[in-house]
C-alpha cells in the first residue's frame, strides 16, 4: 500500500485537516498524522471495503474550538439559534464538529439551520454541524451541513464525531453502523483513550492515465 500526502479544500477553499471520506482508501499522510488504512479484499481480490484510524478524538473546547461546556467537556449543552435552542455536543477529529440528535432528520430544516449554527460564536474557527436520528444503540441516520460546503452527501470525520457524541450522550453504542446520504459507515471508538475506526466499502470510481512532462 502505498503513501500518499494529500490536503483537502472544501468548495471555499478552505483546508480541512483530516476529511475522512476523501482519503478512505489510502493510507494518508494528513495535517493531523498518518490515517492507517486496512483493505479487505472480496474472493476477486479487489478491495471491498477499507478501515481507517482516524485518530483519536478531541473533547475539550478550547482544543475544538468552541466557548461551549464546561471548560473539559462539551456534551449536551444548549445553544441558542434564533428563537430555537439546540442540544448540542462538540468534538473535533482534527476539524469542529457539533451534533445534535433529534426525532426526525428528513424533517429537519437544515438549509437554514446549518448556516446559522456554522457560523455561530460559539465556534471560532466556524464547525460541521450534523443532525443525528437514532434508531437503536447501534443504528443512526445523520445529515450533514459542512463549513464553507453546505449539504453534503457524506462526512467521514463527521460520522466519527457523531459516534462519539452519541456514547458521551448515552445514545449510542461504542460500535454503530450511521447512514449518510452517500452510503452507509460502521464506526467504532473501542474506549475513551482509543481512537476512533471507520470502515465503509471501496468502489471503482474511475481510472486514467497521467501524463507528465519534466
Amino acid at each position: 500500500m502505498n503513501d500518499l500526502r494529500t490536503k483537502t479544500l472544501t468548495p471555499a477553499l478552505s483546508l480541512s485537516k483530516g476529511e475522512g471520506t476523501a482519503t478512505r482508501s489510502l493510507a494518508v499522510q494528513t495535517d493531523r498524522g498518518v490515517l492507517m488504512v486496512d483493505a479487505f479484499a472480496g474472493d476477486d481480490g479487489t478491495v471491498e471495503r477499507v478501515r481507517v484510524n482516524m485518530g483519536s478524538p478531541i473533547l475539550v473546547p478550547s482544543e475544538i474550538p468552541t466557548t461551549l461546556g464546561d471548560g473539559s467537556r462539551c456534551v449536551a449543552v444548549p445553544i441558542q439559534v434564533g428563537e430555537q435552542s439546540y442540544s448540542t455536543t462538540c468534538v473535533s477529529m482534527g476539524n469542529p464538529h457539533a451534533v445534535t440528535f433529534i426525532d426526525d432528520v428528513a424533517e429537519f430544516d437544515l438549509e437554514r439551520i446549518g448556516p446559522l449554527v456554522e457560523r455561530h460564536a460559539a465556534f471560532p474557527n466556524r464547525v460541521n454541524f450534523h443532525v443525528v436520528e437514532v434508531h437503536s444503540s447501534n443504528e443512526a441516520t445523520m445529515r450533514t451541513w459542512e463549513r464553507g460546503s453546505g449539504i453534503t452527501q457524506a462526512c467521514g470525520t463527521g460520522a466519527c464525531a457523531v459516534l462519539v457524541a452519541g456514547v458521551l450522550e448515552n445514545r449510542l453504542a461504542r460500535s454503530a453502523t450511521l447512514h449518510l446520504p452517500g452510503g452507509d459507515l460502521l464506526i467504532e471508538w473501542p474506549a475513551d483513550d482509543a481512537s476512533v475506526l471507520m470502515t465503509g466499502p471501496a468502489e471503482e470510481v474511475f481510472s486514467g492515465v497521467c501524463e507528465i512532462s519534466l
